[in-house]
C-alpha cells in the first residue's frame, strides 16, 4: 500500500490523504480480523460419505451420501463425482438435504463413481474422504439342465457351482440335496469352498446318491439364487485311493489386523486327514483356529510377522499330498503422527508434520482449503502472516486406502493481555528455598518481559533470573524477598502488566527417615517418616514406590498413621525404592529407602526342543530371574497334546538338573506322540511359576511294541472262524499306517495262515472257508504293525471253529389233539452231543405257509411239547428240527400227502393215493412206501410195500386206519394217516343181492 501511495503522491497530493485513510483502515481491519474470529472456527467433519453398494433390484429409488460438519459460521457444501463438480439444481437426479447428497432414481451408467464432499466457511475449506457408489447384482443361474456325475464308490467327487454373473464378489455358498431347504451338513468328508462354491466329497458312498443344487447368497444385496439340480450317481466299487488335494488356496494378500481363512481339502479313500503348519515359523499362538476337520485354517488379527509360507498336508493309508500357500501381509495407511489445530503468533515460525505407516509405504501430501499445497509429509512456515491461516489437510494413501488428518491454522496478532492468565495474586515461598513466578500474557508478536519489585526494576543476578519464557526465579529466598512483584509485557501493539505478593515461610525438614530392609516373600516391612514444617501451613505425607504414588487402601498396604507405611505379606512386586515426601503448599522434601524382597525364582525363558528321537528329546532354556536367591535346581514337565493330558513331571538325564544348567534330555517318551514342554526353577525360598510352553513337537516313529490283548472268538456261522481282540490304544501306535497281523492254524497243523487288518480300531475278523472242519481247535496270535515295521506277537489263544448244524432229522412219534385249540407232539430225540435243542413249527395246511408258521423251542432234554393257539377244525402240518450254535438241522421227515380214497364199483376194495415224497438235500433217496392197514385201536395189522403212489386195500367190517410212510436207506419217514369206515349189515345184504344178480346174468 505504501509503495502505491508514493507513486500516487507524485501525481496528486489529494490522493495521499486517501492512501493514508486506506492504510489506517487496513490496520484497523487487521486488528478486527485477529480478534473477531476468536469465537468462530472452520469446518470439522462429524459425518462423511461411506462406500455404498446399491442393489439394482432395490425398491428404494434413492441413495443418500452423508456429509455433516461442525462449523461457526455454518459451512456450505459442494459435491464432486470423480473429477467433476456436481451442479445441484441443473439435474433432477441430484439434490442437497443439509450437507447430504441425495441421488434420485440411481442409474449405473450415470451415478457410479467416487464421491467427495467439500465443506466451506470463511475460515477455509475441507475435503471429505472419497466414497464409491457401486451397483450390486446377482443374476439367475442358467436354465440349462446339468449333466449327471457318475463316480465310483470310494473315489472323490467335485460338483461345480459355476455361480452366475454378480457384484460384489463376497458370495456365500451352500448346497442342497434333493429338495429345498435340505442343506448338506459339512464334515470331514464333505466340503464347500467359499472361494469357488464347488462341493467336494472326499470319498463317495452309496448314500450320496441324489440331486444336488448350488445355493448362492449375496449378503451385500440380500439376494439368493440356486442352480439346476446335478444328479450324482455312485457306481458300486470299493477301491482305495491316495489323498489328492483338490481345494488349494492360492498365494494370498491380506491386510494388517484383518482375518483370513486358508482352504485345503483332499479327495481319497480312506478319508484323508488334513494338517496345517507354518513352514518358516510357528502358527500364531491364540490367533489361529482350525475347523472343518482341518480343511480351514483361520488366522485372526493378522500381524506382519504372520507373513510367510503355510503348508497343508493330507494323508491316508494310501498316500500323502501337500500344498503350500504364501501369505503376504500388507497394511492400509495408519497415522504415526498427524496434524492438529493450532493458533500461532504472527511473525513466528511453525512446522506442520504428519507421518503414516503402511505397506507399501504411503504417499503423503497436503491440501489447503481443498487445494494441493505440499507434496511431502511436512510444511514449514517462517515469519507467519494472516495469509497462512486456513484449513489444512494431510492425506496419506497407498493401494489399500486413504486417510485424512484435518487441522485449522490460525495466525494471531494483538497487544499483551493478562485477562486469561494473570500473575498469581498471592505467592508463597519457603525460607532458603526456590520460588518461580510465571508470567504468560497473551500477545503477538511475542512481547518483551521485565520484572520489578515495588518500584525497583529487577535484573539477572546470582539469585535472580528471568527465564526466556518470562518467568521470574528467586533462589535462597529470605524474609527480605517478601513484597509485591510486577510483570510488564510489551510489543509493537501495546503493553500490559500483572502483579502478585510474595510471603516467605519456614522450610519443611525431614526429622525421621525410613530405613532400608531385606526380607523374604510373605514377610512384612514397616517404613517410618517424620518432618518439621511452618506451623501456619498444612503438612501431608505422600508415599511412593519407584516414583509411583502408593494407594494405601490397596491390598498389602496398611497406614494407621499418615507418616508410616506397613507392607504385609510382601510379594516380589513390592521390592524397590520407597520414598516419603513431606509436603506443604509451599515446599516439599523427600527421603528414600530400599526394600529388598527375596523369593522363589521367576519362570525360565526361551524353552526350545531339539534332538528329537523316538523316546527322548533335548530341552533347552534360558535362566529367569533368581529373585535374589540362587536357583538350586530345575524340573521339566510335559504333556501329550492330542490326549489333552495335565502337565506331568518328566524323567530326565541327568536325573537331577542343577541350577546352573540350561539343557537336559527328557527320556521315557512315547514314540510318534505330539508333546510340549515347560521348565520350572526352584531355590531355597520355593518353586517359581512355570515357563511358557515350548513349541509343539512330535517324537519320531518306530515299530510298535504292544500287541492286541484279550484274543478270543470261535465259531459263529457254519464254516467260519471268528477272531476277536481288544484294539491297541492310539498312544501305542508308535507310527503311521497302523494295523494288525493275525496268524492262525489248526492246533496240530505246522503252517500258519496270516491276514492283515488295516483298521486300527477293528475288534473282529471273520475267516470264511468251506474247508474249515467243524469244532476244530485253532491256535491264534496277533501283532501290530506300522510304517516302521512289525511288533512282537501276542501270547497264543485257542479257539474253536463253528459246529456243523445237526445232520439228522428227528422222527415224529405222535401228534394228537388235546382240545379244539391245543395238541401235543412227540419225537424220537437225536443221539448227537451237538444238539442244543429242538424247534417245532406248525401251520394250517392250504391256508398258511411255512413263513407264517408258529414256533416253539424245546430243550435238548425234552422229546415232546404242547402246541397252542391252534384254529378249531383245521388240518395242521408239523415239523421238528434240531439246532445248535451253527444253525438248524433238517426238518423231521414229512409224511406223504394222501390225496384220495376211492372205493371200487363192487365195494370190495378201496384205493388209497398219495403224492410223491421229495427228499431234502440231506436225506436219502426214497426207495418206496410202507402201508400199514390196521383196525382202529389195534397197534398191528397188515403191512404192504409198494413203489407206486397208490394201493388197493380190501374193504372189511369195522373201522380201520391206513398209515402211509416213505422209506429209504436212512430209514422210515413220517406217517400220513387216513380213517376208513367199514361195512355195516345193510351194506352186506346189498352186496349179497348184487352178487346173486351178477352170477345169474
Amino acid at each position: 500500500i505504501f509503495v502505491n501511495c508514493i507513486i500516487i503522491f507524485s501525481i496528486h497530493y489529494f490522493f495521499l490523504i486517501i492512501c493514508l485513510y486506506i492504510v489506517l483502515k487496513s490496520l484497523r481491519f487487521s486488528l478486527v480480523f485477529s480478534f473477531d474470529k476468536s469465537s468462530g472456527f472452520g469446518p470439522v467433519f462429524e459425518e462423511q460419505p461411506v462406500d455404498t453398494i446399491y442393489p439394482e433390484e432395490s425398491p428404494e429409488d434413492k441413495i443418500i451420501m452423508s456429509c455433516r460438519t461442525r462449523a461457526n459460521p455454518p459451512a456450505t457444501y459442494r459435491w464432486w463425482l470423480d473429477n467433476t463438480e456436481i451442479v445441484i439444481g441443473n439435474e433432477d437426479d441430484y439434490s442437497l438435504m443439509g450437507g447430504n447428497l441425495v441421488i434420485s432414481f440411481p442409474d449405473r451408467s450415470k451415478h457410479a463413481g467416487n464421491y467427495s464432499c467439500l465443506a466451506s466457511n470463511e475460515f477455509g475449506t475441507l475435503v471429505s474422504q472419497k466414497a464409491s457408489v457401486q451397483f450390486g447384482y446377482l443374476d439367475m443361474f442358467s436354465s440349462d439342465e446339468r449333466e449327471a456325475v457318475y463316480v465310483k464308490e470310494g473315489q472323490g467327487a467335485v460338483l461345480l457351482c459355476d455361480p452366475p454373473p454378480h457384484f460384489p464378489e463376497d458370495l456365500s455358498f451352500r448346497w442342497m440335496l434333493n429338495e429345498f431347504p435340505e442343506f448338506i451338513p459339512l464334515d470331514k468328508r464333505r466340503f464347500v469352498s467359499q472361494t469357488t462354491g464347488n462341493l467336494y466329497i472326499s470319498t463317495v458312498r452309496a448314500s450320496d446318491s441324489g440331486n444336488y443344487s448350488c445355493f448362492v447368497s449375496s449378503p451385500s444385496i440380500a439376494k439368493s439364487v440356486f442352480s439346476k439340480f446335478i444328479p450324482l450317481v455312485p457306481i458300486a466299487e470299493r477301491e482305495k485311493y491316495p489323498a489328492d488335494i483338490k481345494v488349494k488356496s492360492p498365494d494370498t494378500y491380506t491386510l494388517l489386523g484383518q482375518n483370513v481363512t486358508l482352504e485345503c481339502f483332499a479327495l481319497g479313500n480312506p478319508i484323508p486327514q488334513i494338517r496345517w503348519r507354518k513352514v518358516d515359523g510357528d502358527l500364531p499362538v491364540e490367533r489361529h483356529n482350525i475347523s472343518m476337520s482341518g480343511s480351514l485354517l483361520h488366522l485372526y488379527d493378522i500381524q506382519y510377522e504372520d507373513e510367510g509360507l503355510y503348508e497343508c498336508e493330507a494323508d491316508n493309508s494310501k498316500g500323502k499330498d501337500r500344498h503350500k500357500v504364501h501369505l503376504y501381509v500388507e497394511g492400509a495407511p495408519e497415522w504415526v503422527e498427524k496434524i492438529s489445530s493450532s493458533e500461532r503468533d504472527i511473525g513466528g515460525d511453525y512446522i506442520m508434520s504428519c507421518l503414516a505407516s503402511g505397506k507399501p509405504k504411503p504417499h503423503v501430501h497436503f491440501l489447503k482449503n481443498g487445494r494441493m499445497y505440499g507434496k511431502n509429509h511436512e510444511l514449514r512456515f517462517t515469519d507467519l502472516t494472516f495469509d497462512d491461516s486456513g484449513m489444512y489437510q494431510c492425506i496419506a494413501e497407498n493401494r489399500h486406502g486413504t486417510i485424512y488428518a484435518n487441522a485449522e491454522l490460525r495466525v494471531f496478532a494483538g497487544a499483551p493481555s493478562f485477562e486469561w492468565n494473570p500473575v498469581k495474586p498471592k505467592l508463597l515461598g519457603a525460607k532458603n528455598g526456590r520460588v518461580v513466578i510465571a508470567c504468560k500474557p497473551r500477545a503477538a508478536p511475542r512481547p518483551s518481559i521485565s520484572w520489578s519489585k515495588g518500584t525497583e526494576l529487577l535484573h539477572n543476578s546470582s539469585r535472580i533470573f528471568i527465564w526466556p519464557d518470562g518467568s521470574l526465579e528467586l533462589l535462597n529466598v529470605t524474609k527480605s524477598d517478601e513484597g509485591k512483584y510486577t510483570c510488564l509485557a510489551e510489543n509493537d501493539r501495546g503493553r500490559a502488566n500483572s502483579s502478585g505478593s510474595l510471603s516467605v515461610t519456614d522450610a519443611t525438614k525431614i526429622t525421621l527417615a525410613p530405613s532400608s530392609a531385606d526380607i523374604s516373600v510373605g514377610e512384612s516391612a514397616r517404613m517410618e517418616c517424620a518432618a518439621s514444617h511452618d506451623p501456619t501451613l498444612d503438612l501431608t505425607f505422600i508415599w511412593s514406590l519407584d516414583a509411583h504414588v502408593i494407594d494405601r487402601d490397596r491390598e498389602h498396604y496398611e497406614s494407621k498413621m499418615v507418616n508410616s507405611l506397613l507392607i504385609s505379606n510382601t510379594q516380589l512386586r513390592h521390592a524397590g525404592r520407597y520414598s516419603c515426601t513431606a509436603q506443604t503448599p509451599v515446599d516439599n522434601v523427600t527421603v528414600s529407602a530400599e526394600l529388598v524382597v527375596r523369593g522363589p525364582p521367576g519362570p525360565p525363558g526361551g524353552v526350545r526342543v531339539d534332538e528329537v528321537l523316538t523316546s527322548s528329546v533335548r530341552v533347552t532354556w534360558s535362566h529367569g530371574t533368581d529373585n535374589l536367591s540362587p536357583i538350586s535346581k530345575y524340573s521339566i514337565q510335559y504333556r501329550d497334546v492330542q490326549a489333552q493330558q495335565d502337565w506331568r513331571d518328566a524323567s530326565t538325564s541327568p536325573v537331577n538338573v542343577e541350577g546352573n544348567a540350561e539343557m537336559a534330555t527328557v527320556i521315557n517318551l512315547t514314540p510318534w506322540t505330539e508333546y510340549e514342554f515347560r521348565v520350572i526353577a526352584t531355590n531355597t525360598l520355593g518353586t517359581g511359576p512355570p515357563s511358557d510352553p515350548s513349541p509343539k513337537i512330535t517324537t519320531r516313529e518306530t515299530r510298535p511294541v504292544v500287541a492286541p490283548s484279550d484274543i478270543g472268538g470261535g465259531g459263529e456261522t457254519s464254516r467260519e472262524l471268528t477272531i476277536t481282540w481288544t484294539p491297541v490304544q492310539p498312544q501305542y501306535y508308535y507310527g503311521s499306517n497302523f494295523g494288525y497281523i493275525i496268524a492262525f492254524k489248526p492246533h496240530n497243523d505246522p503252517e500258519w495262515m496270516r491276514v492283515t487288518v488295516t483298521d486300527p480300531q477293528a475288534r473282529k475278523y471273520v475267516h470264511k472257508d468251506s474247508k474249515i472242519p467243524p469244532s476244530t481247535r485253532f491256535e491264534v496270535k496277533m501283532k501290530a504293525f506300522n510304517s516302521q515295521g512289525e511288533g512282537p506277537f501276542s501270547i497264543s489263544a485257542f479257539i474253536y471253529s463253528s459246529q456243523d448244524v445237526p445232520a439228522e432229522a428227528p422222527t415224529i412219534i405222535e401228534a394228537r389233539t388235546l382240545s379244539a385249540t391245543e395238541a401235543v407232539v412227540s419225537w424220537v430225540p437225536l443221539q448227537l452231543q451237538t444238539v442244543e435243542g429242538y424247534q417245532v413249527r406248525y401251520w394250517r395246511e392250504s391256508v398258511e405257509n411255512e413263513a407264517s408258521a408258529q414256533r416253539a423251542l424245546v430243550s435238548s432234554r425234552e422229546n415232546h411239547t404242547r402246541l397252542d393257539n391252534m384254529k378249531p377244525n383245521s388240518h395242521y402240518l408239523i415239523e421238528v428240527r434240531a439246532y445248535n450254535g451253527a444253525g438248524y438241522g433238517p426238518a423231521s421227515h414229512r409224511p406223504p400227502k394222501i390225496i384220495g380214497t376211492k372205493m371200487n364199483y363192487s365195494g370190495t376194495t378201496i384205493n388209497i393215493a398219495w403224492e410223491q415224497v421229495e427228499p431234502l438235500a440231506n436225506e436219502s433217496t426214497v426207495e418206496g412206501y410202507k402201508v400199514l392197514y390196521r383196525p382202529e385201536g389195534q397197534p398191528s395189522g397188515m403191512l404192504y410195500t409198494t413203489v407206486k403212489q397208490s394201493i388197493d386195500l380190501p374193504m372189511k367190517k369195522g373201522d380201520y386206519l391206513v398209515e402211509v410212510r416213505a422209506h429209504s436207506e436212512g430209514g422210515d419217514g413220517a406217517v400220513a394217516q387216513v380213517r376208513i369206515a367199514g361195512k355195516n349189515t345193510f351194506t352186506l345184504v346189498l352186496d349179497v343181492i348184487f352178487l346173486l344178480i351178477f352170477s345169474w346174468q
